[in-house]
């Protein structure tokens, strides 16, 4: 007889079986039947939510498997929080506890049952677990040690039956939301008189031995967590209660409602941030930490906290849950831990228990301005909420493709709640950025509808303005050259969100370009502070606010550090070459403006920069502007064709922040249209590039940074004919 070939192959595999089994069907066989039916099912739709596979369910066994060894462990988690929930709500002598263990190791593959050591290796370590426990194999605890932010216990190497060599075991001790089942369950024994107390030990001297392996499980003080050093903390801690608040765990067992998770942290963070008597790390910095095994007091002493927010969201449907404990680093202790399940209708109220347990446990004292933050709903329809989720968690990827997907939710949004400010604020935002980063095109748009959409947006969302839409109108304002609106609206959004590193980095901006480098250098510190693992962005404006100042030795570090973390923004190159060019160092400056000058040809400009393109920059002071053009020039940049009659001195800003060109006359557009229609000639003077992505029929580009000169303007029009000429408003 030919032998069999058999598949074998690694897999996860997952044993369980119920503690006291044979007690339960002796003392009630029809109510053990009923109770392990229902959790059988729990169990399986569980299995099968995390991408595992039920191999067989004989009894009271349940086998399992899984491709991926961490799906197995955060399963197992998941299904001991599901029935420790059922099991409150039973009679001690009824409780039905499970005992897990998981194995990674080899299987023989026969239709679709499994075999092999590593199948028996499951089963023994699963003998190990006690009621309502996990545990695990030493292939396990190797794969998934640094992955899931979980606690172990060493059990040391365990001789098992009909296993040959010994099998290295490890209980799982702990996991994100366990220690809210302790607490409660301490909260509820302190309110006991002292006869309640008694009885309650007879009733467990009565059950015996399996209720107290129960108990033990809940009442197992929380295990220890490796105290943060406040001489090791990366900066000094504050002097109000310092947070940071870790990306919630999606626990969903769908990746589609990652953003959902996201939204939650991002809200809290938000909500938090409001409350002037917190310092709270900003949004930023805590999703660097997104995915990643981290330990409490590697972020407290990485960020300079001392206390650490941490969670994990469920949703099923229309059903939500979120376990959250605050942490204090410099002690290891739970401040609280709690859970909280709602409804999606419900969802605020169950954010605003969290925010306001946090400010309880911190002891902070809020404001009457803090109270009404923090009561603040911007919407009631939680499906528009839900949408404008989805659109924020595409706008913050950044990307010109996430542009794209961010508008529909967003549009949903306003849609569902024509007053949902938060989501107008979005909008704008979103159609400012294409504009600043060039991405309009993307949406179908060109320079000037993509800033009418964003100012479009934001008179909605000035209607109940958001920390969002005054940034949003602080960056048009800075653009158009109103700084004194644009410093206005920063003060504002800072106001209403004191922590957020965003606001002050706006600020920074502006100032720089309103001719205060020195206050927008203490702006941008704030900011990297609030944000302690800042974009590169935030080394670029702390380098153009030193270059202001003089102190072109900073700014030259500063820019190095920015080049070096984004070699794709040409601007940090830009400003690299003036500091090197004011310290003389010719060679590095040269380098520098030719690596700027790659970067803006890939983007579509096809003509190096000019000292001319430079002079007609938005800076208010013209000492700024001539410390710009002195460092490029010293860097070997061209003067470039002089314009008409020194169009430098012939251009200005009306007071709503537009260009406008002494002599020349403005047209609206039915007044251009008709001078279209008669053949009076368009010049467009912006760049190649944008030209390229779009211009009106028939007319011709002279950039003017470059060519538009009295002498190719002739060739165009004669001096006593009528032109029109356009352009885009300046970003």
């Amino acid at each position: 007889m030919a032998s069999q070939d058999f598949k074998r192959r690694l897999t996860a595999i997952f044993s369980a079986d119920v503690e006291g089994y044979s007690r339960l069907m002796r003392e009630d066989e029809e109510a053990t039947v009923r109770t392990i039916t229902n959790y059988r099912k729990a169990v399986t739709n569980l299995i099968q939510q995390y991408r595992g596979r039920v191999v067989d369910s004989p009894g009271d066994n349940i086998l399992a498997e899984f491709t991926s060894v961490v799906d197995a462990v955060n399963c197992a988690v998941e299904i001991q929080r599901e029935l420790a929930e059922r099991n409150a709500e039973l009679p001690v002598e009824r409780k039905m506890q499970f005992r897990i263990g998981i194995n990674l190791g080899d299987v023989i593959e026969e239709g679709e049952r499994i075999y092999g050591d590593g199948v028996n290796i499951a089963a023994r370590v699963e003998g190990l677990a006690e009621g309502g426990g996990i545990c695990i194999s030493g292939t396990v605890y190797d794969a998934i040690e640094a992955k899931l932010g979980l606690e172990y216990e060493y059990l040391g190497e365990q001789a098992v039956k009909n296993i040959p060599k010994p099998v290295r075991a490890y209980r799982v001790l702990s996991f994100p939301g366990a220690a809210a089942h302790r607490v409660i369950k301490a909260k509820k024994a302190v309110g006991r008189t002292w006869r309640n107390v008694f009885l309650a030990i007879a009733a467990i001297l009565v059950v015996g031995a399996a209720a107290i392996a129960t108990w033990k499980f809940y009442l197992r003080p929380a295990p220890s967590i490796e105290v943060a050093s406040v001489e090791k903390m990366a900066f000094p801690l504050p002097d109000k209660p310092s947070i940071a608040v870790l990306p919630f765990t999606n626990m969903s067992g769908d990746s589609k409602q990652e953003y959902f998770a996201d939204g939650m942290s991002d809200d809290l963070i938000t909500d938090l941030s409001k409350i002037s008597g917190l310092f709270v790390i900003a949004r930023h910095s805590m999703f660097t930490y997104k995915g990643k095994p981290v330990k409490v007091k590697q972020v407290a002493e990485e960020l300079g906290v001392r206390y650490v927010l941490e969670g994990s969201v469920r949703r099923a449907g229309e059903q939500v849950r979120i376990n959250a404990q605050l942490i204090d680093a410099t002690t290891g202790g739970h401040l609280w831990a709690e859970r909280y399940d709602g409804k999606m209708d419900n969802v605020f109220a169950l954010q605003d228990k969290i925010t306001r347990k946090i400010v309880s446990a911190l002891a902070v004292q809020l404001t009457a301005g803090d109270e009404k933050q923090v009561t603040r709903k911007e919407t009631d329809s939680a499906e528009a909420y839900d949408a404008f989720l989805q659109g924020l968690a595409h706008y913050w990827r950044d990307t010109p493709e996430n542009l794209v997907q961010a508008v529909p939710y967003l549009e949903k949004a306003v849609e569902l709640d024509p007053n949902y400010s938060g989501a107008y604020a979005a909008l704008a935002a979103v159609y400012y950025r294409a504009l600043t980063r060039s991405w309009y095109s993307s949406l179908g748009l060109v320079a000037w509808e993509a800033l009418e959409k964003a100012k479009q947006y934001l008179q909605e969302a000035m209607k109940d303005p958001t920390p969002l839409a005054h940034l949003v109108a602080s960056g048009i304002y800075r653009a158009e050259g109103r700084y004194q609106e644009a410093i206005t609206e920063a003060t504002r959004a800072i106001a209403l969100d004191a922590n957020d590193s965003v606001g002050y980095r706006a600020m920074a901006r502006v100032l720089i370009y309103a001719g205060s480098p020195a206050e927008a250098a203490d702006f941008i510190k704030k900011a990297m502070r609030l944000d302690p693992r800042y974009p590169p962005s935030y080394l670029l404006y702390l380098g153009f606010a030193q270059f202001g100042m003089e102190r072109f030795e900073e700014a030259a570090a500063s820019l190095e550090q920015a080049t070096k973390r984004n070699p794709d923004d040409e601007w940090g190159f830009l400003l690299l070459a003036a500091a090197y060019g004011q310290l003389g160092r010719e060679q590095e400056a040269k380098s520098a403006m030719e690596t700027f000058n790659g970067l803006r040809a890939k983007a579509g400009w096809s003509r190096p920069l000019t000292l001319q393109a430079v002079g007609i920059w938005p800076f208010k002071k013209q000492t700024d502007r001539e410390r710009l053009r002195e460092g490029l020039r010293l860097a070997g940049v061209g003067p470039g064709p002089d314009p008409v009659a020194d169009a430098e001195n012939l251009i200005s800003r009306t007071k709503e922040g537009l260009w406008e060109v002494e002599g020349a006359t403005t047209a609206d557009v039915a007044t251009a249209k008709a001078l279209f229609d008669r053949g009076v000639p368009f010049v467009d003077v912006r760049s190649d590039g944008s030209w390229k992505k779009g211009h009106i029929p028939g007319a011709v580009n002279l950039d003017s940074n470059h060519v538009f000169t009295e002498v190719e303007l002739s060739k165009i029009v004669r001096k006593d004919h009528d032109v029109v000429i356009y352009c885009t408003a300046p970003t």
